[in-house]
């Protein structure tokens, strides 16, 4: 028997499984050590981050030479910040399908799922991985995806403007999430400033996604969503949708699990490299 619980959750009976089904079944995540060399960035890491910057950038840099030629910047300036404000939704979506579906086999996106869903488990590896090694992943998609949208803006400035800011913010989510996971004192007093102004997400508001139910705050670039996806359960009602009509549960449904379960950092490694394993 099935019951739907205020949280749009399905309990089954004692006598039948909780875990996921499909896709969501089997999800076998590697320890990891603050030393360790998939941490680390290769040269292939630091080709796709330039390319990738290369490739927001492109579309920006001809947004801004057409409005100074036309005098008309306003569009352009409202294009922005709509790319802004959507990157952030784009990130809640994405980072809440790979956080409940799928796994290290995944075609095409198993490995970032593996890191998604790892990152629960071992959450200050992020403050650990170098830069190029967080975003090579972004930086690869984007430079195949946003190429033959530039192409399609032509000379539309508000187009161009609304490509390379979107495009540019979902690049450097990841940096951002980073960020959200690191204290005051370990990030430049300019990342501060925007966490607390809201245009980053805060550490705050990501460590709520790290508490149980962990099935909230997904939105990784400033976290506006946030709070209206969160009240409207939105990704709930999406999760129940999933589980009628394919019959896969989320992964948020099956606590509590060890695969959500947060262990400390090696105390080598704190001795070494101080860090705290979870946001404050």
């Amino acid at each position: 028997m099935s019951v739907i619980t205020p949280h749009c959750h399905l309990l089954r009976s004692p006598k039948r499984t909780r875990h996921a089904l499909g896709a969501a079944t089997t999800t076998t995540i590697p320890k990891l050590t603050s030393t360790d060399p998939s941490l680390r960035s290769t040269w292939p890491h630091r080709f796709w981050v330039a390319t990738g910057c290369a490739t927001f950038l492109s579309p920006i840099a001809k947004s801004i030479t057409i409005s100074l030629t036309s005098n008309s910047a306003l569009e352009p300036i409202l294009a922005a910040l709509l790319g802004y404000a959507l990157a952030d939704l784009a990130t809640g979506f994405y980072h809440w399908a790979i956080d409940n579906y799928g796994g290290p086999s995944t075609p095409l996106v198993g490995s970032q799922i593996q890191a998604f869903q790892g990152h629960h488990k071992w959450p200050w590896t992020i403050t650990r991985r170098e830069f190029a090694n967080n975003l090579h992943a972004l930086g690869r998609s984007l430079t195949f995806t946003v190429i033959p949208l530039d192409l399609v803006a032509g000379e539309n400035a508000a187009a161009l403007s609304f490509i390379g800011v979107c495009s540019g913010c979902i690049m450097f989510s990841q940096q951002f999430h980073a960020w959200a996971h690191s204290t005051k004192r370990r990030l430049p007093p300019a990342v501060v400033a925007l966490q607390d102004a809201g245009l980053l997400v805060s550490r705050a508001g990501h460590a709520k996604h790290h508490r149980a139910p962990f099935n909230n705050n997904y939105c990784i670039v400033s976290g506006m969503w946030n709070e209206v996806l969160d009240e409207m359960k939105v990704f709930e009602v999406l999760e129940m949708v999933l589980f009628f009509k394919l019959g896969v549960r989320p992964r948020s449904w099956s606590e509590p699990s060890s695969e959500w379960t947060e262990e400390e950092v090696e105390v080598e490694a704190e001795i070494k490299d101080p860090v705290v394993s979870k946001v404050v």
